[in-house]
């Protein structure tokens, strides 16, 4: 039964399992029914390794085979934890197994996985010298997991040189060099040596098309998705998020229709892609478009394509039917929850804002620093004082979320619209290194309220950090001709003229084709 649907059954019914197993005695006649169990725990419970260890340690003498290590040391690696993946490995030698190539393609997956670049070559290379040791370098599969490794770590010197030594009808290492290089910014270098690759697949021209798209090369893209000989929909999603990511609505929607006119169903990265370009770009006939193409054949959305509905619309300012995408969601999770909160603050009901942020603390549902961004913006706008200073505490004293510069401009601003000026600075004065953005918040609550000796405080913290902004003279000249000081703005005014800063005249224009209106 566990072979049969082992993705497909729930952690309750997987538990049930394992119980039934230990009160049958079966766990003590060999290790195959466990064998089975443990890889259902591992691919059901979604990156969730704690019971599959629990199922792990408790396995009776003479204890996991090298079967099972090689399982949990692919369930951590996928789920993004080197550390435990590590642990696993000094397990299996402490058991005196002798590990395998798959051994060694799991430890260098999880070298690549949630370390950073020195700890990464660290311990990609204490493998890479077992890998050694051990007689491993010529199977192609652990040689390619090494070339991997140290093309994403930074080593493509050693990347090139185990290059050198695969086969040259091995496409797999080729990408993984390629994508290297333009990982760190070399896409000259590695579109040579895409160019050179006698035997390149779709892999390896997705691999150039995504390194044009993340430096935003749209041009170079285009010319090579144009090239390719042949493309999937993996190749269409690449240059339709380009577009999306460039906030190129118009090419992105004619690279949509283009794949559907090839044949290609998009899928819902596709659909996350120009839904959050028509978000960007405040065009809700674009997205409502959108919306009805992906309703097409379908009878429900995905939970990611659900909340990327519900962010367009809201942020679209169509908060109705945000909300009815919203309730209509069988599953939620963070995100979509902030789309909805964010959503709300963001077209003038805050109050509704806050309400929904403690409806989603009663479902249990753990909020993350984008979950107070939107709740602290939504205080700040409806004067919820009290409101902002308990949840600003909250984030960190029972979710452990350290506030980033957003958050505190945040604070700060809910403070300044209420004329508390004596507490913001004081927030400020709390952190570790103020950005601009919190002191420039600062002075513009000092300019509405008048509060001079504060605004000139901020004002000069501001010159230590940025001192070639004019706005930041404006606001604290602002202040003083409030107060009829007009030899202190004289002399702000010789201060912007001795750093030839001058004041960038204010303009509007609207976008004939998004009817979007934009300010500088």
């Amino acid at each position: 039964m566990i072979r049969k649907g082992s993705a497909r059954l729930s952690p309750r019914a997987l538990k049930q399992i394992h119980a039934n197993l230990v009160v049958s005695g079966i766990t003590s006649r060999g290790l195959q029914p466990l064998r089975d169990l443990l890889l259902s725990c591992i691919a059901s419970f979604r990156g969730r390794m704690d019971y599959a260890r629990r199922l792990f340690d408790g396995i009776p003498p003479p204890g996991p085979d090298l079967f099972m290590h090689n399982a949990m040391l692919r369930g951590y690696a996928h789920a993004g934890a080197p550390h435990a993946t590590f642990a696993v490995y000094r397990h299996m030698e402490t058991a005196g197994l002798r590990p395998d190539g798959f051994t060694f393609c799991y430890l260098l997956r999880a070298c690549c996985a949630g370390m950073g670049l020195l700890a990464c070559s660290s311990a990609g290379w204490q493998v890479h010298a077992v890998v050694v040791k051990i007689g491993f370098l010529e199977d192609a599969f652990v040689r390619n997991a090494l070339i991997n490794m140290h093309a994403k770590c930074g080593d493509l010197g050693v990347a090139g040189m185990l290059l050198g030594e695969a086969s040259e009808q091995d496409i797999v290492p080729w990408s993984a060099v390629i994508a290297g290089h333009a990982a760190r910014g070399n896409l000259d270098v590695a579109r040579q040596m895409f160019d050179q690759c006698r035997h390149k697949d779709i892999v390896c021209w997705n691999v150039m098309l995504g390194a044009y798209v993340k430096h935003g090369e749209m041009e170079k893209a285009r010319e090579l998705f144009d090239c390719a000989p042949e493309k999937d929909v993996v190749s269409w999603n690449t240059i339709i998020t380009g577009y999306s990511m460039q906030g190129m609505l118009d090419q992105a929607l004619e690279a949509f229709d283009e794949m559907r006119s090839a044949g290609w169903v998009p899928d819902d990265a596709t659909i996350v892609s120009l839904l959050s370009c028509c978000a960007s770009a405040g065009s809700l006939d674009a997205g409502r478009m959108i919306h009805s193409l992906q309703l097409e054949g379908r009878s429900s959305v995905s939970i990611l394509t659900g909340n990327a509905l519900v962010s367009m619309y809201a942020k679209c300012g169509d908060v109705n039917t945000a909300m009815e995408i919203f309730n209509s969601m069988k599953e939620k999770d963070v995100w979509t929850w902030n789309s909805i909160i964010g959503g709300l603050a963001l077209h003038g009901q805050a109050e509704k804002s806050v309400q929904f942020f403690s409806k989603m603390l009663g479902e249990k549902i753990h909020p993350n620093t984008i979950s107070f961004l939107c709740v602290l913006g939504a205080c700040s706008h409806a004067g919820l004082v009290e409101g902002g200073q308990r949840y600003f505490s909250l984030m960190k004293e029972k979710y452990g979320i350290e506030p980033n510069s957003r958050h505190y401009s945040c604070i700060v601003d809910m403070l300044g619209r209420a004329g508390l000026l004596d507490e913001a600075f004081a927030i400020v004065s709390g952190m570790r290194r103020p950005s601009a953005v919190v002191w420039r918040t600062l002075l513009g609550a000092c300019r509405t309220h008048g509060n001079v000796a504060l605004g000139k405080i901020a004002q000069e913290r501001l010159l230590s950090l940025s001192g070639d902004e004019s706005g930041d003279y404006v606001l604290l000249s602002g202040i003083y001709s409030s107060y009829g000081e007009w030899s202190k703005v004289e002399t702000v005014r010789r201060s912007m003229d001795k750093r030839g800063l001058t004041k960038v005249v204010g303009c509007a224009h609207v976008d004939h084709k998004t009817a979007s209106l934009s300010t500088r």
